[in-house]
């Protein structure tokens, strides 16, 4: 008979003892931390006036004063004159935490199988270790969305800052929102004998009856939702581990009842269209991303105003009657309609959350108002969120979650030199920066002669 072997944990008392460690040092840093002023600095506070010599006073991990000259003798003051202060960066729609290397499924925990998975919770996924989550850091980062991928409803998000040792000290909110893939609604219209794969060719008529069974799923899976949530307590909160309780209905309720809202992944026009009528059909509380074509119906997202997290900025025209600046155009043209606006590098490649910071100064660079394109990096996210009066501004009363540039954040020339993260100074090294210096320092060789 095959015996099973479990590897013994450290006893009970010892994890409990473990525990309590930990959260009396973290109590204790707190309560230890010494009052922080920063001065000098251009103090960019987003809900307000830009201060060109401003002074932000921080008290543990709240920011608790703002203005030009503060009195706090008993503060250790910091000097940032020629820096630039802004709030930590929100990163929205990002795999940050899910992937690694590419080439490396081990890495890889972004997808999960099937089509219908609404109970994933993808910041359970994240490796805290990740070597990407230094590098998006040390370029003003502060905080993330881990966004499930594969299927048509993908599953949940949540947001963590990045500083922390495990997932739960990361993480800032969660569930925030439920991720729905649109299906395509485009047509292959390339004849059988053109076909790369002429076996798997199909006909318009067998791509229209699919196109219409995967949209009629997608209905149906929402409807039943729906069903499952009237037959429920409104006030009750979900609950997945009981008897007689489905997960994934659970899963559903605080998204049907609009607690939370549904991210809808849509780039194509006919997609952003069908999405905006089911949203307003059903009533759903909606936030689009990607969005790639979300400008030519600007005017309906604004009435509704439906935020779109745009992720095309460096996007090639797709049609050939677009100009080459079209996507660069687009985030001004949302915003002169009134649309609420964000920005994502994508979930494709992690490595390039760091970039966000680049998108929106593109956007800047054809029309859009800096004063809007930081907003959308920072306090718009924040107020979808529901995180208003903690993040996304220096603000009394606000996380101290702050970062110092030497010059303006969209000029691609500056730098970030200091970051603070729930008023605690946090590193800006990285394995970029390990390298740097790695091979900075290397040997010079001579040349041997014969």
């Amino acid at each position: 008979m095959k015996r099973t072997v479990r590897r013994a944990g450290p006893p009970v008392g010892l994890r409990h003892a473990w525990r309590l460690l930990v959260v009396l040092a973290g109590i204790s840093r707190l309560v230890a931390a010494e009052p922080l002023l920063l001065t000098g600095a251009v103090v960019h506070t987003v809900n307000g006036p830009t201060l060109l010599s401003g002074e932000v006073l921080i008290e543990g991990d709240r920011i608790v004063a703002v203005g030009s000259k503060l009195d706090a003798p008993q503060a250790r003051r910091v000097d940032l004159t020629g820096l630039h202060l802004y709030p930590g960066l929100i990163a929205l729609n990002t795999g940050l935490g899910l992937k690694e290397i590419d080439a490396i499924r081990a890495t890889l925990d972004q997808r999960e199988v099937g089509e219908f998975t609404p109970e994933v919770a993808s910041w359970l996924a994240v490796n805290p270790d990740s070597e990407l989550l230094p590098v998006a850091r040390a370029n003003g980062i502060a905080f993330f969305e881990p966004v499930p991928t594969g299927g048509v409803v993908a599953g949940q998000s949540g947001l963590l800052r990045l500083s922390g040792w495990t997932v739960r000290d990361m993480l800032v909110q969660g569930p925030w929102a439920l991720h729905v893939y649109w299906p395509s609604l485009e047509l292959d219209y390339t004849p059988r004998e053109q076909a790369p794969e002429p076996g798997r060719w199909k006909s318009l008529e067998e791509q229209a009856r699919e196109r219409a069974a995967r949209l009629k799923a997608l209905e149906d899976f929402f409807r039943q939702a729906q069903a499952y949530a009237r037959a429920q307590d409104p006030d009750r909160p979900p609950r997945y581990h009981q008897p007689g309780m489905v997960p994934v209905w659970e899963a559903m309720l605080p998204f049907i009842r609009g607690q939370h809202p549904i991210v809808v992944h849509a780039d194509e026009i006919r997609q952003i269209r069908a999405a905006i009528a089911w949203a307003v059909t059903n009533r759903f509380r909606i936030i689009l991303a990607g969005g790639r074509d979300a400008w030519r119906e600007a005017a309906r997202l604004a009435e509704l105003q439906i935020p779109v997290v745009f992720e095309h900025v460096f996007t090639r025209p797709v049609r050939d009657t677009d100009p080459y600046d079209v996507h660069f155009r687009a985030p001004a043209r949302l915003h002169e309609a009134g649309v609420p606006l964000g920005f994502s590098t994508g979930t494709d490649d992690a490595s390039l959350v760091k970039n966000l910071p680049y998108h929106a100064a593109q956007a800047v660079a054809h029309g859009l108002p800096p004063e809007a394109a930081l907003r959308a990096l920072t306090l718009a996210p924040a107020q979808w969120l529901g995180l208003a009066d903690r993040l996304g501004s220096i603000e009394p009363g606000k996380e101290a979650t702050l970062f110092a540039v030497d010059g303006d954040l969209f000029d691609i020339r500056s730098n970030v030199r200091r970051m603070w993260i729930q008023g605690q100074e946090v590193s800006l090294e990285s394995r970029h920066t390990r390298l740097y210096e790695k091979y900075r320092q290397r040997p010079v060789l001579r040349s041997v002669k014969p």
